[in-house]
């Protein structure tokens, strides 16, 4: 029997044996090693907050119907940060071998049965581990962001959150060439933030003002990966006339501190959105969702990005009930949290 994690209702985890499917022409098997938790995305269905499990999404009109719920518990292997070891190869595949270490999405489950064109050069690049490759999904989320923020050698841009996403966000916009200011309300996160290149770290409450003290005009950019309205509103003060702020956050419910008649009117400030379903569309004639996949694992394999200090707990898939209630109680407790299968 193969094994996955299961939402069996809003806030229980459960692990649950399933058959292993049979393996079809064009088709490998890989075996799981490493499966990153999502502290933002994933948490909302765990918690029953995602908009999926109310509404559902009609990709031809690009709306929410609320007439149907695109997701119900029980939410099924649910995960997009997975890394492995093929271990079948259908008869008629090539490029992929017995063997090979490769990275993907297959969700929480010890073992899966993928399209080979799904994992089409996905073996893992030297200097990379399967921990390491685990972390291709938020890489690059954070990664999109940072193209999306359009940064120029020399800007001040400041990065509202710092988990995982912020803080690889950060360290990407330092080899952008940027001058980082960070924004988080847990001090651990914040002293990680200087280590990951940023020059200074604030906590939340009057940050705006302390970034006009370092550029008067204020910040050239924000991005905020945090998911919270309040941090969305102060980064949109952050930034200078004309300024961009990214917003990169999974944000619930309704907005009640985003003030648009303030900085954002005033100042005329631009914002955009990043998510890791597209590329900015000005990119995408160069650039695709695997291309910051692959690149961004390039950067870990040549050392310009080292994940391993964001890798707080490896747990047990055995224990991953124990897992989410770690992230959902107390989410300054942890950074990357990785089930071990």
């Amino acid at each position: 029997m193969a094994r996955v994690v299961q939402f069996s209702a809003p806030r229980v985890a459960e692990v649950v044996d399933f058959d292993p499917p049979p393996l079809p022409p064009g088709h490998v098997r890989v075996r799981t090693a490493f499966s990153g938790i999502s502290a933002g995305t994933e948490l909302t269905a765990y918690r029953g907050t995602n908009p999926y499990l109310t509404r559902s999404w009609d990709p031809d009109a690009r709306l929410f119907r609320e007439s149907t719920a695109g997701i119900a518990f029980p939410v099924v292997g649910w995960g997009y940060s997975e890394s492995g070891e093929v271990t079948e190869v259908a008869d008629d595949v090539t490029g992929l071998a017995l063997g090979d270490q490769v990275w993907g999405i297959w969700g929480h489950r010890s073992e899966a049965v993928l399209p080979a064109e799904k994992l089409a050069g996905h073996q893992l690049p030297d200097g990379v581990d399967l921990a390491a490759a685990a972390f291709a999904r938020v890489g690059a989320i954070a990664f999109n962001a940072i193209l999306a923020a359009g940064i120029s050698l020399g800007e001040l841009v400041a990065i509202y959150g710092q988990g995982v996403i912020g803080l690889l966000a950060t360290r990407l916009a330092v080899l952008s060439g940027a001058r980082v200011v960070t924004v988080d309300a847990v001090p651990a996160r914040r002293e990680e933030s200087v280590r990951f290149g940023a020059v200074e770290s604030l906590a939340p409450g009057a940050a705006a003002e302390r970034i006009r003290e370092l550029s008067p005009a204020g910040a050239d950019t924000a991005i905020e990966l945090s998911g919270v309205y309040a941090a969305l509103h102060e980064a949109i003060r952050s930034v200078t006339v004309g300024g961009r702020v990214v917003a990169s956050g999974f944000y619930q419910g309704g907005g009640d501190a985003l003030r648009l008649g303030e900085e954002f009117h005033h100042n005329r400030v631009q914002l955009v959105s990043s998510q890791i379903g597209g590329v900015p569309p000005e990119l995408t004639g160069r650039w695709s969702v695997d291309r910051l996949q692959t690149t961004f694992l390039g950067l870990i394999g040549s050392g310009q990005v080292d994940v391993r200090p964001l890798i707080s707990h490896r747990v047990p898939v055995d224990d991953a009930a124990d897992a989410y209630t770690l992230l959902d109680t107390r989410p300054g407790d942890a950074l990357q949290v990785l089930l071990e299968f």
